[in-house]
């Protein structure tokens, strides 16, 4: 059976599973989230997943939300991206950094900048975001120096966790020459053997609501 995955191109986090199920080999299919005309907060959505959120991921029976919860599914189902017996743990470190540090602050961003009309854009709001970003990209970029990837020698679920925003085209305070460590890891990662854009890899981009 295949599995699905209901999310949105937009969607940073649902890029953070997508990504893992199309590098793990799976056999996947998306499923289209409306979220921006509320559909993901409709009664029907909530009924399979209280928390009224993308990604959503179903296999049969079997349901699973939140972007590290299905990466480390994947993982127990591959045994791909989860490191060593004794990295586990470092990765788990770095995939709760992400949620908490960096794509909580740079999915709020790039919303409040980009997908919010214009007029009602928050300033003060946006400024203090960018200014929490510049604070993560530089432990990012710093840890990134001189190594290949956030933790061992191959990939792990702290790199598809930790890129899942910084993709985008849309502005949010984030160029990737300001930040060459993480500029050549964004590299090594799209180099991997069945990377996709989030916007080719997840139906709904801003393009289709005319933005």
């Amino acid at each position: 059976m295949t599995i699905e995955l209901h999310c949105f191109g937009e969607s940073g986090n649902s890029y953070k599973a997508a990504l893992a199920l199309e590098l793990a080999g799976l056999d996947w299919t998306p499923v289209f989230v409306d979220f921006f005309n509320g559909a993901a907060r409709a009664d029907t959505y909530r009924a399979t997943n209280v928390m009224g959120e993308a990604p959503l991921l179903v296999d049969g029976s079997f349901q699973l939300s939140q972007s590290g919860a299905i990466q480390q599914w994947i993982t127990d189902r591959t045994g791909r991206f989860g490191g060593t017996q004794e990295e586990r743990y470092e990765v788990l470190r770095w995939v709760l950094w992400d949620n908490h540090k960096l794509s909580s602050v740079a999915g709020a961003t790039r919303f409040l900048m980009n997908f919010l009309p214009e007029a009602k854009r928050p300033p003060e709001v946006i400024s203090f975001q960018q200014g929490r970003l510049r604070g993560a990209f530089e432990v990012l970029n710093t840890h990134l120096t001189g190594r290949d990837w956030i933790v061992g020698r191959n990939v792990t679920n702290a790199d598809l966790s930790c890129c899942g925003y910084l993709y985008y085209p849309e502005p949010f305070g984030f160029d990737r020459t300001e930040w060459p460590a993480i500029d050549a890891w964004l590299d090594r990662i799209a180099a991997l053997p069945g990377w996709k854009h989030p916007y080719d890899l997840m139906p709904g981009r801003p393009s289709d609501r005319g933005l």
